[in-house]
């Protein structure tokens, strides 16, 4: 593709050089750099691409994208001055792979918790709606029926168009992706056009890359700004922030709720550890999900399939045959009767809506809670005492254990956890540092009646331990305890 096309769309350059030039491929890691391909110099959190420049050129790069031309190297390619070489990144990677996007409805759902479930299940939804469907997701990318793996919650900007362009190229129509704050931060789906975007909730996350929530949520809002005027924005009035969300977007507005007058409103009329009876905009409908943060993820499914046309009772009806998402509130059953539920809660306001949700299910009967939990390492330290705090008061039992360390040494990490308890909390809580063995304690207590909660991971399949990946799954962990005990 010719230079001039990949840069038209950049509102603001300068071009220093022949941009009349056929690119080879989009690079920016200087590593990947061949004969005739772009590199663009981006700054990251660690690496600033503009100290690679000359690498670049050293591999054969025929142009550089950069926010700082360098003297040295001016008559060696051709340079694209821009503002922000990040949006510049996004922007060329969507002409590059042809602005798939623009062929697809692609609606994009942010928010500190539910967007892996709101997507996947409007993903779901629109498959069994007739419709060829694509997903980006913290668990698993769909094209149609075909998994691909995920690295990222949202991927970078390459990566992200060439997925899209394989939609396309499958057929697909629609397509849904959790947008995370740093993939806005980043400017990872600059270029995209959304038809739509889908507010979940704020609550404290990420602080270790934003630095306070005011920025975090300013991140999340930018998506909104930024939506075109034929597009919708649905947001979460149980929220505080979801009408923060809207000040500013273009987008037609609308929102739903549990609890306020709304487009979208939801009310559970009866509830089990099984599933919930709902009443849906006036409709009754009996779905496999457990929890108030279900039922506001069902009700952001189901105004967004009916904002994009969808006929409403269809939507109901194809709703209330929808399971969870892996590692979702997923239950297992022990012969022993325990159940154990896998959730991947790993926040203070998640691991407290899983826990109330389930103390809300067990008042009244005979069974207890035992919460196993842990905190990620090289992440936001502020949230683990907190964490702890939640375990334990809304359990009978909390084991605090290893999450992903990575490379931080796990009981530095358990003691941060620890100090936001009182003496009296520590006495009732058990420190496991070893996650097996902590889910192997919490199934040993466990008698008929009981829940065992283990939070933090869901789907992943690994523990990072000292940098190194292992294979870890809290489900596999758990029905191997179970078949041990029968």
């Amino acid at each position: 593709m010719i230079l001039e096309k990949l840069i038209s769309q950049i509102s603001k350059t300068n071009v220093l050089g022949n941009a009349n030039i056929e690119i080879n491929k989009v690079c920016f890691d200087s590593r990947q750099v061949a004969s005739g391909d772009l590199f663009i110099a981006t700054r990251g959190t660690t690496v600033d691409g503009h100290n690679f420049i000359h690498q670049a050129i050293e591999s054969g790069a025929a142009a550089v994208v950069c926010e700082e031309i360098p003297n040295d190297e001016t008559k060696k390619a051709c340079f694209v001055q821009v503002e922000n070489s990040l949006e510049a990144l996004g922007i060329i990677a969507c002409e590059y792979y042809g602005n798939p996007a623009e062929q697809l409805t692609l609606v994009g759902v942010t928010g500190t918790n539910g967007k892996t479930t709101t997507a996947t299940l409007l993903y779901k939804l629109f498959e069994a709606l007739g419709y060829k469907t694509g997903l980006l997701s913290t668990v698993v990318n769909y094209i149609h029926t075909q998994a691909v793996e995920a690295t990222h919650t949202t991927p970078d900007p390459l990566e992200l168009n060439a997925l899209l362009a394989k939609m396309v190229d499958a057929g697909c129509s629609y397509a849904f992706m959790e947008v995370s704050s740093h993939a806005v931060e980043q400017r990872r789906i600059a270029g995209l056009h959304f038809a739509g975007g889908i507010f979940t909730n704020l609550t404290q996350d990420h602080l270790d890359y934003h630095g306070t929530m005011t920025e975090y949520l300013k991140a999340k809002k930018r998506f909104f700004d930024n939506l075109p005027a034929n597009a919708f924005a649905l947001t979460n009035l149980d929220d505080k922030n979801g009408l923060v969300m809207l000040q500013n977007t273009k987008a037609a507005k609308h929102t739903y709720s549990q609890r306020t007058v709304a487009d979208f409103k939801t009310k559970i009329i009866e509830a089990d550890i099984n599933g919930m009876l709902l009443n849906m905009n006036e409709q009754e409908v009996y779905v496999s999900f457990v929890g108030k943060f279900n039922a506001s993820n069902l009700t952001a499914v189901f105004g967004a399939a009916v904002l994009l046309g969808a006929d409403s009772a269809e939507t109901l009806r194809i709703i209330s045959t929808l399971h969870s998402v892996s590692g979702r509130f997923e239950t297992i059953n022990a012969p022993a009767g325990f159940v154990a539920i896998v959730d991947y809660a790993h926040t203070p306001d998640a691991l407290t809506n899983v826990i109330s949700t389930i103390n809300q299910i067990l008042a009244g009967k005979d069974g207890r809670l035992i919460t196993v939990v842990g905190c990620g390492g090289n992440r936001d330290k502020t949230k683990r005492p907190l964490m702890a705090q939640e375990a334990v008061i809304g359990s009978w039992k909390a084991i605090l254990t290893s999450d992903n360390p990575r490379n931080e040494n796990p009981t530095d990490i358990l003691n941060d956890m620890l100090a936001g308890l009182n003496p009296l909390q520590k006495q009732q809580t058990l420190v496991i540092e070893d996650r097996r063995q902590a889910i192997r304690t919490a199934c040993a207590l466990a008698q008929k009646g009981d829940v065992v909660l283990i939070a933090g991971k869901g789907h992943e399949d690994y523990q990072i331990i000292q940098g190194v990946k292992h294979h870890f799954d809290d489900r596999e962990e758990v029905k191997r305890v179970i078949n041990d005990k029968m």
